[in-house]
């Protein structure tokens, strides 16, 4: 390593420059950022600046001073920078080009519709989709079937959610196009972290053609045949019809990315909340016992042909569930929280601390080394299923050096680059565990450590190395 101190104006951060040209840290980074990061803050302290790839990204570790970046909005710039990026991938105009006026906000302003009222119905429309797929699953299991986990769960939360926002595909083999749609979804997932990292599509195989493949699923002419979609995805439709200047291709390509939007962490998310209490028979023992006393007490009855209804209060209050879910996002998520500088500023932080940044620097907070650090969660890579209970209920408080911290948990971002559809995330996760667990007996069928890819880190949920196979059977 070498400290450059190069042209470092006063009271800008330590910057750690790298030797090789233009890329800086960048390959050290993507081995593993994780340890990096937690090695230079040994060095440096809680404030430092690497440079990785062209860009100057200022670390902020403290959990403390995330408010002070989280709260300076005007500032600390998000939405431009996911723009450019959502455009590139997805293959859109950028939506801060000028010739969208008010795009945005409008397309902004739809996420309402993942929140309250709306949310509950989309939520029932989801567990009405789920309840379909695992009857049939159902149907096929007489006795014990054996399936690889991720595949599995790939393949249900999938089809639930594309059923739930775009509608059902009327064609008789309906669930093949959905598989389709899926397998080709599967490939081009696989070049995301490249198309985010910046690398041209025309280097990466054949994801450019999956990509247009994909996006024409999405033409008006394809989603007008579907039944029964999302008022989400139709608000989204109904605010693109009133921009001339947005072809065809382009709209679809905006659908494309909801879709991504929805099931791309939430997939990777719902497999590691089952991988961990398939690990651990008592965290499996006492989710199940809470949900066969939620549907006791309520009347309900479990089996392929009973319909089971959830209210929202109801999933609120599977205290168990959650916090094992909640535990499994803690292990498992990644994010790297981005901000820009819209102009030269001196960011004021606590204790009298500053930081002066240039127009065009990253500011970058990343909660991994939150989740991760042992004085905030013992024994951080153990899983405690029931970490987020305390006596009986949800536990909220979490400390570092005997302060309450703010911030503990953060798997959907953070301030203005929160996931709008983490509720709904949070509901689909709940209900395929619920329905999982009150349908059928679950195991592991084979006795491996199954670990993070990191090939993701920094951008949401990290990905299994490699599938593992699980059995299960109807509960008799």
């Amino acid at each position: 390593f070498f400290f450059s101190v190069f042209n470092r104006k006063n009271g800008e951060p330590p910057l750690i420059n790298g030797w090789i040209p233009y890329l800086g840290k960048a390959l050290i980074f993507r081995k593993d950022a994780f340890k990096f990061l937690l090695d230079q803050q040994k060095k440096l302290g809680d404030i430092f600046t690497v440079h990785i790839a062209g860009r100057y990204i200022t670390f902020i570790m403290d959990p403390f001073q995330y408010v002070y970046v989280i709260r300076n909005s005007k500032q600390l710039e998000f939405h431009e920078f996911a723009d450019k990026m959502a455009s590139k991938t997805f293959d859109y105009p950028a939506l801060s080009n000028g010739k969208f006026p008010d795009l945005k906000e409008n397309l902004h302003r739809i996420y309402q519709y993942l929140q309250g009222k709306p949310l509950d119905i989309i939520s029932d429309h989801m567990m009405k989709n789920l309840q379909d797929i695992f009857e049939w699953k159902c149907s096929q299991a007489t006795d014990w079937e054996t399936e690889k986990m991720y595949k599995f769960c790939c393949s249900v939360m999938f089809e639930a959610s594309f059923v739930t926002l775009y509608g059902r595909v009327p064609a008789a083999d309906g669930h093949k196009v959905i598989s389709e749609i899926r397998d080709k979804f599967i490939k081009f997932d696989a070049s995301f972290p490249y198309l985010a990292a910046n690398i041209p599509i025309e280097l990466l195989g054949a994801t450019k053609k999956v990509r247009k493949e994909l996006i024409h699923h999405f033409l008006l002419k394809n989603m007008t045949k579907w039944l029964g979609g999302s008022k989400v995805v139709q608000a989204r439709q109904d605010i693109f019809e009133k921009y001339e200047l947005l072809g065809d291709y382009d709209k679809a390509a905006h659908h494309f990315a909801f879709l991504w939007a929805s099931v791309g962490n939430t997939i990777p998310a719902t497999f590691w909340a089952m991988y961990y209490l398939l690990r651990h028979p008592e965290a499996l023992a006492t989710v199940r016992d809470e949900i066969d006393h939620l549907l006791q007490s309520t009347g309900q009855q479990r089996g392929p042909t009973y319909n089971i209804h959830l209210t929202r209060e109801q999933l609120d209050n599977l205290v168990y569930l959650e916090s094992a879910l909640n535990e499994s996002l803690r292990m498992c998520s990644s994010s790297m929280n981005i901000r820009i500088s819209q102009e030269d500023f001196v960011l004021k932080l606590e204790g009298n601390q500053e930081v002066t940044l240039r127009k065009g620097d990253w500011i970058a907070l990343y909660p991994q080394i939150l989740h991760m650090d042992p004085e905030v969660y013992e024994d951080p890579k153990e899983y405690k299923f029931d970490r987020y209970i305390e006596n009986g209920k949800k536990k909220t408080t979490f400390y570092k050096a005997g302060r309450k911290l703010k911030y503990f948990l953060m798997p959907f971002g953070s301030g203005i680059s929160m996931c709008p559809g983490r509720f709904l995330a949070m509901n689909e996760m709940k209900m395929f565990l619920f329905l999982l667990l009150a349908h059928f007996d679950v195991e592991l069928a084979e006795n491996k450590a199954v670990r993070l890819d990191n090939s993701r880190m920094g951008l949401g949920i990290l990905l299994p190395d490699v599938d593992i196979a699980f059995r299960y059977k109807l509960r008799s």
